[in-house]
């Protein structure tokens, strides 16, 4: 399960939709297509979310604002209860342009800047908290469904509230749905996942490209495969690392997404000539 708004007059077509998402077995990590932009409220459990150019962690009493495009999602359960449970508003970005064309008097000009990542963490205040609660009520309910009418004011509370103490942050909204060109994309998804265990096939998805695209634009910009070149930089990230002299060797080869020690010692010392104790040693 994949973690669809409001306005006094909204776009016919836009949709919204608000959910709760409950689980003792969320699946390891998975590919999502997300068709709109999401708030996930995380009640208990973990959240990692991978982008091509950008990765985060969501944790309880956070919340996070998800850019509609392709991603990556790990999501882990929370002692005692074991379970994972958010609470999830999804809308169409028609949705948040209408919102900044009603308000546009008192939230100021766009932002000339295209947003930095695809993706805005929010810390709960006493407010958040109390708005959370809220539509945690109304999902217990005993109506089969929440009227859009309510969804659509729940929506504009968020944002408006937003607009008001986190004015950096929403402007930021506007340039979410703004695309990078291919080169970009290819860059930040290489570039941002060196030290995370993430396949290449995962990076073309993230990228939203075929395996055999993603490789040949890959190859235009670096001279060679993102296997090697991943590799080489996983090499240069572990000897860093080992002459900080502050890490084990298997808890390095874990950091690095090796499930199998033996396997790291072998890469490494075909590349450097020497096991990683040997170098941090030498070091």
């Amino acid at each position: 399960m994949s973690e669809s708004a409001p306005s006094d007059s909204p776009p016919a077509k836009a949709t919204l939709s608000l959910l709760r998402y409950r689980t003792q077995a969320p699946a390891a990590r998975a590919r999502v297509l997300l068709p709109q932009h999401l708030f996930t409220f995380l009640l208990e459990g973990e959240k990692t979310v991978h982008f091509a150019g950008a990765q985060v962690t969501v944790r309880p009493q956070q919340f996070i604002l998800l850019a509609a495009g392709n991603c990556l999602m790990t999501e882990k359960v929370a002692a005692p209860a074991m379970y994972y449970h958010s609470l999830l508003l999804l809308f169409d970005h028609q949705l948040l342009t209408d919102f900044f064309s009603r308000h546009a008097a008192w939230l100021g000009r766009p932002s000339r800047q295209a947003a930095s990542q695809p993706f805005l963490l929010f810390e709960q205040d006493e407010f958040l908290g109390h708005f959370v609660r809220s539509l945690d009520c109304l999902l217990r309910g005993t109506q089969p469904s929440i009227p859009r009418e309510l969804q659509q004011v729940k929506l504009e509370e968020l944002l408006l509230y937003l607009a008001l103490h986190y004015p950096g942050q929403l402007q930021q909204l506007r340039s979410l749905s703004q695309e990078a060109t291919d080169e970009v994309l290819v860059r930040q998804a290489v570039t941002s996942h060196i030290g995370s265990p993430v396949a290449v096939e995962e990076l073309a998805f993230l990228c939203n490209m075929s395996l055999s695209t993603f490789k040949r634009r890959f190859a235009t910009l670096y001279g060679t495969s993102p296997s090697r070149w991943l590799l080489a930089r996983r090499m240069e990230k572990a000897a860093a690392l080992l002459r900080q002299a502050d890490q084990s060797v298997s808890e390095l080869s874990e950091e690095l997404g090796y499930e199998n020690l033996s396997s790291f010692i072998q890469t490494f010392k075909q590349f450097y000539g020497l096991t990683p104790k040997q170098y941090q040693v030498a070091g």
